[in-house]
């Protein structure tokens, strides 16, 4: 691979990084586990990068693969994750400490998060992230329609789990 799409990627994931914490956050529940959901996707996303094509953000790109490996670690659940080297790659990530003392004002929103399906929770994150239904839609690859439906059955779902 070449340098300048190294020097490109390592550039746009610090940029962005904050969106796979948000990810790991959202589906993992100790610091362990989040280190390794994160480093997962960060190790997914390389490797798709040479398939990038630009007809999306990569924001938007960024949140699809990582919404992605997560689902589908997810979905093998309470399993350790296995996780590849990433030593491979001559540059090294700065990685910024998280902060989840904003978080912490939200711990009764993500336990009832928690209780949802995977496909629930990632249509709340990408709501809650002010993506607009095209850009859900797009992500999740269901119709704008779909997820409008779906969000507001969510949205009936959590008032009952937060006010039973």
């Amino acid at each position: 691979m070449s340098k300048e799409l190294e020097h490109s990627f390592v550039k746009l994931l610090e940029e962005n990084q904050n969106i796979v914490h948000k990810v790991c956050r959202l589906y993992t529940n100790n610091q362990q586990s989040h280190n390794d959901l994160f480093q997962e996707i960060t190790i997914q996303l390389w490797k798709a990068y040479p398939k990038f094509r630009g007809d999306s953000k990569f924001s938007t790109w960024m949140y699809r693969v990582g919404l992605n490996t997560a689902i589908t670690l997810y979905r093998k659940s309470k399993r350790r994750v296995n996780t590849q080297e990433f030593d491979m790659v001559q540059f090294k990530i700065k990685s910024e400490p998280y902060d989840d003392t904003e978080e912490q004002q939200l711990k009764l929103m993500y336990q009832a998060v928690h209780q949802l399906n995977d496909i629930e929770k990632a249509l709340v994150f990408l709501y809650l992230e002010d993506k607009d239904y095209r850009e859900i839609s797009e992500t999740l690859g269901i119709s704008e329609v779909n997820a409008r439906v779906k969000m507001n059955r969510i949205k009936t779902k959590l008032k009952t789990i937060l006010n039973p």
